[in-house]
């Protein structure tokens, strides 16, 4: 089925984009939702829209999306539902490998939707309904329960003074007793009102009544749930006196005003205790109303989540197929649909196996048609990448999209990146909980793909080959470092031999270490095994040796990297037939960079190699004055502490010096001037075979990679060229001078490292229990400052030196990315569209 076809796509090389080619599609009406959705599971299909002037409700199958989006309506709804219930969504996963349904299963799905709709809304309705009368129920049982102690009250008081012999006085009777006396039975109002809103209330009452009323209230024990919004309301029971029906009109209106909820409560106590009876019976037999309704709402609903997942799959697969055919144009005589799209020539076989299988499942006769057609239009850029490779095309891609079929950096990324990220962030120690890290992502990354961790948790887990590759390199330039969590290894016997260090012992005092020297009073004695000697740990000039060592190799790899880049160019220029841009901008870009920064790596490198005694003058010069002296000071002899090689006078070195100099000057010109005249004559000489008297066509070896000829005066080409020049020569020197940011990233990473070991983690070696909240608080920072901020710093400027200093020398990134219609890449939401 199409499900195989996915899985076998994974062909081609990251070197080059894959070959595209534009066809027109034909397919039968009746066939043309079966083909597009075989061809969605599929995914190598890009379409194109025919129909980019006509509105999007006036195209074919606008109706056909309208019930889409009615039914993804519903399903919204159902998912709400299913979150207020707190249960899981099951069916995307078997669904997303399924075929699209066909469109009985559509219609299937949209009466079930309909019915399901308005059973939810019935049981959703009817159990607000007794949720309400519960609520009513539980709020006037809670007046006749607060309200009786009122009652009560004034009847034992009014009891109390109608059985003394006298005349009450006003100060002691109780208010019904008092107005009874005067004008007869008082009125009054209960309910329940909103706890916030009881101040306001209670001052109004005051104020329009003019303190004719008397308010009693209590506080209810528990929250009420409001049976619409489903949220807590703190109520308050209050009781309002008053005499006269004009007055209790005013204090019914305050209520109302107030929303205040209004129970009537009967004057006498019989009568409430026969009523909080009923209402207590009444409450029981809601409750065992509202059990079943809540049983068979969570019945109806697990049946929803149960499916929930595969159908929202499905209708969003469905919508696809349709608003990917209302870019189609429709042929009325032919009764079929056109469109025309991008696919890979080399997945020619996988598309023409889907639209075979398209056709098949639609029991149609005749069969779709794949005919290519002849374009000047650019293609889009597609690289089949995997799992471990998507992650490092998203480096490059982030920077920009490869032109079509250029030359990918994204191959040589894989190794680059994370080696310059590991020379930056080189420590055994680290680089290990990075790479074990990664490795678990990787282990279970299956189980791991279906959590939901925010983007963050995305990010990490999207990028855990790249995690994992820069643990790798970070242990490997560490072990070159000798440097786990700042402290070093011994694989053998140190190769210095001091006093304070005789036969490989360990010192307690830091040294010093003598250099060779010509007299050989010094202290070493043969190279170390492997890496860096862990005789440097303990010594107070490790810091002069590792800056030295980590600035000098800084600039080698970098210069190295950036040659490597130019030298990509060649490929670009052979493969687009571009002969003039190898001969007059490679050579002379490649000559000026090994003129002057080739020659000092292979400076830097012979420096290394060779014994003090072997210099000409028997003294090492630096190699930074010699390489500033070759330009300010050229024609001159070097000076004797500066003759690196040849004899001592600094003959031959100021002659090859004085040629690299000059080689390195006439780059330039070379570089500005020869291509756009040459391009210049020869768009003069064609004007005059074919007529034209102005403007200059561009040469056909110097196009674009698209194929379209642009025309362009020979200003525009000398300005272009010219730009190009001085970015490459001024970019030459302050990228040479970025990429010692991996000797100061790599500086500032053992430095705090040594830091955290030195003032943390040492200072709890006095006992255990320190030592133990001494090794927590020192694992917390080397896994927050080291680990993650510093691992975030090395990864930034490792993705700067690749994007600006290494494919600046080749890299045009001008193409668009290939985004074919596939139901993966629109599940997961990489397909805006």
């Amino acid at each position: 089925g199409c499900s195989t076809f996915a899985s076998t796509t994974k062909m081609g090389t990251l070197w080059r984009s894959q070959e595209m080619r534009l066809a027109q599609l034909f397919l039968q009406t009746e066939a043309a939702y079966e083909t597009v959705s075989a061809l969605g599971e599929l995914g190598l299909l890009q379409f194109r829209d025919l129909n980019p002037e006509v509105n999007a409700f006036q195209r074919k199958y606008v109706n056909e999306v309208r019930r889409c989006a009615e039914m993804e309506r519903k399903l919204r709804f159902f998912e709400s539902e299913v979150e207020k219930s707190q249960m899981a969504v099951n069916g995307a996963d078997i669904a997303a490998e399924s075929a699209a349904p066909d469109m009985k299963e559509m219609q299937a799905m949209e009466s079930e939707f309909v019915q399901l709709e308005r059973e939810m809304k019935e049981i959703t309705t009817n159990e607000q309904t007794l949720k309400k009368q519960e609520l009513e129920l539980t709020e006037l049982k809670y007046i006749l329960t607060k309200t009786a102690v009122f009652f009560d009250e004034a009847e034992a008081a009014q009891g109390a003074v109608r059985s003394s012999d006298g005349t009450p006085s006003s100060s002691s009777t109780p208010l019904l007793g008092a107005e009874e006396g005067r004008s007869g039975q008082l009125g009054f109002v209960t309910g329940v009102i909103a706890r916030e809103r009881m101040p306001g209330f209670e001052r109004l009452l005051w104020r329009a009544c003019r303190g004719n009323v008397f308010l009693r209230r209590v506080v209810m024990d528990h929250a009420m749930v409001d049976p619409v919004t489903n949220e807590e309301v703190f109520k308050e029971v209050f009781i309002v006196f008053f005499q006269g029906d004009e007055l209790g009109n005013r204090v019914r209106k305050i209520c109302d005003g107030y929303d205040a909820t209004i129970y009537p409560c009967p004057d006498t106590a019989a009568k409430r205790r026969e009523l909080s009876v009923g209402v207590d019976t009444r409450l029981q037999d809601l409750a065992n109303v509202l059990g079943r309704t809540q049983d068979h709402r969570r019945q109806v609903l697990s049946t929803v989540a149960f499916k929930l997942g595969g159908w929202l799959v499905k209708v969003t697969k469905i919508k696809a197929i349709f608003h990917t055919m209302n870019k189609f144009n429709i042929d009325v005589t032919r009764k079929c649909l056109i469109a025309e799209c991008w696919y890979p020539l080399q997945s020619k076989g996988l598309v023409l196996e889907a639209m075979q299988h398209g056709t098949e499942r639609s029991s149609s006769d005749v069969p779709a048609v794949l005919n290519d057609i002849a374009t000047h239009d650019t293609p889009p850029t597609y690289f089949a990448t995997n799992k471990f490779t998507s992650g490092f095309q998203a480096i490059v891609d982030a920077y920009a999209v490869a032109s079509y079929r250029e030359v990918n950096p994204s191959p040589f990324t894989i190794i680059t990146f994370p080696f310059l990220f590991g020379v930056m962030f080189g420590d055994l120690g680290h680089g290990a909980i990075m790479a074990l890290t990664a490795l678990f992502l990787i282990v279970k990354e299956k189980d791991l793909a279906k959590f939901k961790g925010g983007e963050i948790w995305d990010t990490m887990y999207g990028g855990r080959y790249i995690i994992f590759m820069m643990g790798l390199f970070s242990m490997y330039t560490g072990f070159i470092y000798n440097d786990i969590f700042s402290k070093s290894m011994s694989l053998g016997s140190s190769g210095w031999t001091t006093q304070s260090y005789p036969n490989g012992s360990h010192p307690e005092d830091v040294i010093k270490l003598k250099a060779p020297d010509l007299q050989g009073d010094n202290d070493f004695n043969y190279p170390y095994v492997f890496g860096v000697d862990p005789i440097w740990q303990v010594t107070d000039n490790k810091l002069t040796y590792t800056n030295s060592y980590k600035m000098k190799l800084s600039v080698v790899l970098g210069i190295m990297q950036m040659e490597f880049g130019v030298i990509l160019g060649v490929f670009n220029h052979r493969f687009f037939k571009q002969p003039l841009r190898f001969w007059h901008e490679f050579l002379p870009q490649m000559l000026f960079l090994t003129c002057i920064f080739g020659y000092l790596v292979a400076m830097i490198i012979y420096k290394w190699a060779t014994a003090i005694q072997d210099f000409p003058n028997q003294h090492p010069p630096s190699l930074l004055l010699m390489l500033i002296n070759m330009f300010l000071q050229f024609g001159a002899a070097p000076e004797s502490g500066e003759v690196l090689y040849g004899d001592k006078a600094g003959t031959f070195q100021q002659y090859v010096q004085m040629i690299l100099v000059v080689v390195s000057v006439v780059c330039i010109p070379w570089m500005l001037f020869v291509r756009p005249c040459i391009v210049s004559r020869r768009a003069k000489r064609r004007a005059q075979y074919e007529g034209f008297n102005h403007d200059l066509a561009n040469d056909e070896d110097e196009d674009a990679h698209g194929g379209e000829h642009e025309d362009h005066s020979f200003g525009e080409m000398m300005v272009h060229q010219a730009i190009h020049t001085i970015e490459f020569c001024l970019g030459c020197i302050s990228n040479t001078a970025s990429y010692l940011r991996l000797w100061a990233l790599s500086l500032a990473h053992a430095q705090l490292s040594d830091v955290l070991w030195t003032m943390v983690l040492k200072s709890g070696f006095g006992s255990f229990w320190m030592l133990y909240l001494a090794f927590a608080v020192w694992a917390a920072l080397s896994i927050a400052v080291l680990l993650i901020m510093e691992g975030l710093s090395a990864f930034l400027h490792a993705l700067r030196l690749h994007w600006v200093e290494f494919q600046n020398k080749y890299y045009e990134g001008e193409g668009v990315k290939f985004a074919p219609f596939s139901f993966k890449r629109i599940l997961e939401g990489a397909d805006e569209d």
